[in-house]
């Protein structure tokens, strides 16, 4: 696996696939759901920061962080920032969360109880892929 062209140690995990809780609706009508994203760099922090766009509306860093991040998002050939701009409320907050976990936290999973049961569980936040439990 590789970060910006970079190859990773082995044992390091730099890439975390997801599917996202509604998906993007191409031009076509296609649906994508599953992903890929990659740890951010120094330099995706930094370089987004100065960005104009980012200046007149600081809203603006998510978008440009995920499109920089998100390796892949289904069978799109790219993530631009219109990808990430016409993403639907969930799934923009679902990324940044993404995003804020395995930056910070380096792992997509949570301790979660069961309610009924008291049962202590780790949950895979980042959804399950076709054929996994």
């Amino acid at each position: 696996m590789s970060v910006a062209g970079v190859v990773a140690p082995a044992g390091l995990r730099t890439e975390y696939p997801f599917v996202l809780p509604r998906g993007f609706v191409d031009e076509q009508g296609v649906l994508h759901r599953e992903g890929v994203m990659r740890l951010a760099t120094a330099r995706d922090e930094i370089s987004t920061q100065t960005d104009p766009r980012v200046r007149q509306n600081p809203s603006y860093l998510t978008v440009l962080l995920l499109e920089r991040t998100l390796v892949r998002l289904g069978a799109l050939p790219i993530v631009d920032t219109l990808v990430v701009e016409c993403l639907f409320a969930s799934d923009l907050a679902f990324l940044q969360d993404l995003y804020r976990r395995i930056n910070q936290s380096g792992h997509t999973e949570v301790d979660v109880t069961c309610p009924s049961c008291g049962h202590d569980y780790v949950v895979d936040i980042a959804g399950d892929l076709p054929g996994e439990a």
